[in-house]
């Protein structure tokens, strides 16, 4: 059973940094990439990174490039997401999700790209 488990979520103030992880079971990092997208109250699922199976290659929305990083422990099975410079507008739900080929199919920021979705983390930033 495939199963991915994001954690992490919280409060911060605006300007500070957090970081998220989301652990994979059931399949393997090695054979997946992993996205990170947020889903803000009344909006649409947005795409806000992405790290490739093969060769770590990632993926940035313009939204927080610069201010977030993904990052992988294969050995863990674990993708991290750390945010820097945080903002209100990035208060969200967190998911993580596996797919096969971020730059197959519509991409790494079409949700219908991605085969297995974990249930989400809430993260508010607000002072």
């Amino acid at each position: 059973q495939v199963q991915l488990v994001e954690s992490g979520g919280g409060w911060v103030q605006p300007g500070g940094s957090w970081r998220l992880s989301c652990v994979v079971s059931g399949i393997s990092l090695d054979d997946y990439g992993i996205g990170w997208f947020r889903r803000a109250p009344g909006q649409e699922r947005e795409g806000v990174s992405c790290i490739s199976r093969t060769d770590g290659r990632t993926y940035y929305a313009d939204s927080v490039k610069g201010r977030f990083t993904i990052s992988r422990d294969n050995a863990k099975n674990t993708v991290y997401l750390q945010m820097h410079s945080l903002k209100p507008e990035d208060t969200a739900i967190y998911y993580c999700a596996a797919i096969l080929d971020p730059e197959g199919r519509g991409g790494w920021a079409l949700p219908l790209s991605y085969d297995y979705w974990g249930q989400g983390t809430q993260v508010t930033v607000s002072s």
